[in-house]
């Protein structure tokens, strides 16, 4: 794949819907893009996989397809199964969808969602169509800056709501806001997930390891033909340069909160 052997493109998606709120309108896509794009992975002879089935795979030394490609959703809104379900059960595409249990609707919620969100009732479907169920979160904090116990909660806490709701327990998990440390790595492994995915915007590649699995951020101006590209792994310091810029400086932050945090009484 465009000179990088055993690399795999995970795309990630947020919202599917024609009119977002202006808090995820950037991190959209409409229906039609999104049509338009498993248009291209089915052109191109891609293999849509699960995250389970991509980690179990190089944990285990497994074979996989030729042109391997995830599909991944994070947080849980309703365009998911309103928009995206029809267009992947079109294909006979499997994905991978992340909730945040505290955003959704359902007993569980106490708002802070940014749009319409799937209700445990299309959370199910979606399972019963093949969507892997993973954790993201219960209430989607930037994990790395929480206190252990918290940090135990937000995970733990999704981990059991979901495993109550879909009747399976998750298997994979993905870091709100694409950030993990190793304490917060460390956690998510040590609470049973097998396999936890970043963002990174490169390809994921084996040598990244089970728990910190990149992935590329599609964006509502994320055209057909850069589209194409990305997931050829072809261009990406230029279509995630503004990205990579940003990840720096908030790595900044990052860092001085976690000495701060650190530092503080009774630590």
């Amino acid at each position: 794949m465009s000179g990088r052997p055993g690399a795999v493109p995970i795309l990630m998606y947020h919202a599917v819907t024609v009119a977002p709120t202006p808090a995820v309108r950037e991190l959209s896509v409409t229906p039609a893009a999104f049509e338009e794009q498993l248009a291209v992975l089915a052109d191109g002879g891609f293999t849509p996989l699960t995250a389970a089935v991509l980690a179990a795979a190089w944990r285990g030394g497994g074979p996989l397809p030729e042109r391997p490609v995830l599909i991944t959703f994070d947080d849980g809104y309703e365009g998911v199964y309103r928009h995206a379900l029809p267009a992947l059960a079109r294909h006979g595409f499997p994905a991978t969808l992340f909730v945040t249990t505290g955003w959704l609707r359902g007993p569980y919620g106490r708002g802070g969602a940014l749009d319409t969100m799937l209700d445990w009732d299309q959370v199910r479907k979606l399972a019963g169509a093949g969507v892997e169920i993973g954790g993201h979160s219960h209430r989607h904090p930037p994990l790395d800056d929480l206190g252990d116990a918290r940090l135990r909660h937000e995970v733990l806490r999704c981990k059991e709501i979901i495993a109550d709701e879909v009747g399976t327990a998750p298997e994979s998990f993905a870091y709100p806001y694409g950030h993990s440390g190793r304490r917060v790595r460390r956690t998510v492994r040590g609470l049973g997930f097998r396999q936890a995915l970043a963002v990174g915007n490169t390809l994921a590649a084996r040598r990244q390891g089970p728990y910190a699995l990149a992935r590329l951020t599609v964006r509502r101006d994320t055209g057909t033909e850069e589209f194409a590209r990305i997931v050829e792994g072809r261009g990406l310091v230029r279509a995630f340069a503004r990205d990579r810029v940003l990840t720096k400086g908030y790595a900044v932050v990052r860092r001085s909160r976690q000495v701060v945090r650190l530092c503080a009484p009774g630590r």
